[in-house]
């Protein structure tokens, strides 16, 4: 009669399988969360910030977004797919917390800042992304969302090429003679309209397109008398077609100073999507480049030959 062998489980050599099984469970490239009784789930994530969405689903995780806020315009799926937790500087706690997010990756103005702090002290981990309005900023917002949802790689290779398209504006912007004086209208209040000066992602846009702030005597957004609008004298003038409120040429022109302005007596006033030329994302050099090319129309022209050639 054979003896029968006993098999002796490691019992550790079980829990390596399991932690192996469970891992494999999990969405490519995103971190697992701890609860509190220690167990791993899935990263749920809030973007607060259209900017961070867009960089989201450019990197091919919108899989692990549960919620988005509502200047999350594109891409357009997103707000059709994803519930909407509200404005990204008027959000709630309870809006916030009713969607159970293991983390919320947020803009550096998203807010009310105490509301954020509150849902951070329920548990739910906050990051503020800086938001700098340059090339360099972009890249580095690039690859810190990219590595806060675990796809650093990707990151890395989207942030090289939007370098490279900031690249091939340099080039288009040698070809601009003189620079044009350009005024960003954000919205109007009471009859006075919204500006953007110093140090605000007009400015950024502005500069990248090629041409002067006209209301760099300014700092941040800041509501521009007639007389000073008049002093700016800007040749283009700028404005959204999605914000605060949204703004039309009638609606500028209408205003006595800016009817005076060179800008409107040469037919200069562009209306744009403010997300596309204010989110700082990776959409941002094709947005300075279409901006570049309405602002100048004599570059336009070069550069449709240049294409056709």
């Amino acid at each position: 009669m054979r003896k029968k062998t006993r098999v002796k489980i490691n019992p550790f050599s079980v829990f390596v399988v399991f932690l192996g099984l469970l891992s494999a469970s999990l969405p490519a490239g995103a971190e697992p969360d701890k609860t509190e009784a220690g167990a791993s789930q899935p990263a749920k994530i809030i973007a607060a910030g259209g900017v961070i969405t867009e960089i989201v689903y450019a990197l091919g995780r919108s899989d692990l977004l549960v919620g988005v806020d509502s200047t999350s315009q594109f891409p357009a799926a997103a707000l059709k797919e994803k519930p909407n937790v509200g404005y990204v500087r008027a959000l709630s706690s309870e809006g916030l917390l009713s969607l159970k997010p293991t983390s919320i990756i947020a803009i550096e103005s998203a807010g009310p800042p105490d509301i954020l702090k509150a849902v951070e002290e329920a548990g739910v981990k906050v990051t503020r992304v800086p938001e700098v309005a340059t090339p360099a900023g972009i890249s580095a917002k690039i690859t810190e969302v990219a590595a806060l949802i675990g796809e650093k790689d990707k990151g890395t290779a989207l942030a090289a090429a939007t370098d490279q398209k900031f690249k091939s504006l340099d080039s288009l912007r040698g070809k601009i003679g003189k620079a044009r004086r350009a005024l960003f209208i954000l919205s109007f209040q009471n009859g006075r309209a919204m500006v953007g000066g110093r140090n605000t992602s007009a400015d950024g846009i502005i500069t990248l397109a090629g041409m002067q702030n006209a209301a760099s005597a300014l700092e941040g957004w800041k509501p521009i008398s007639d007389e000073a609008l008049l002093e700016a004298a800007p040749d283009v003038i700028i404005a959204m077609d999605h914000g605060p409120q949204t703004v039309t040429v009638d609606t500028i022109l209408a205003v006595p100073a800016f009817a005076a302005t060179p800008a409107a007596k040469n037919k200069s006033v562009l209306i744009f999507d403010g997300e596309y030329l204010l989110g700082f994302g990776p959409r941002t050099p094709d947005a300075a480049r279409d901006l570049l090319l309405a602002a100048y129309p004599d570059v336009a022209k070069s550069d449709q030959r240049s294409n056709l050639q």
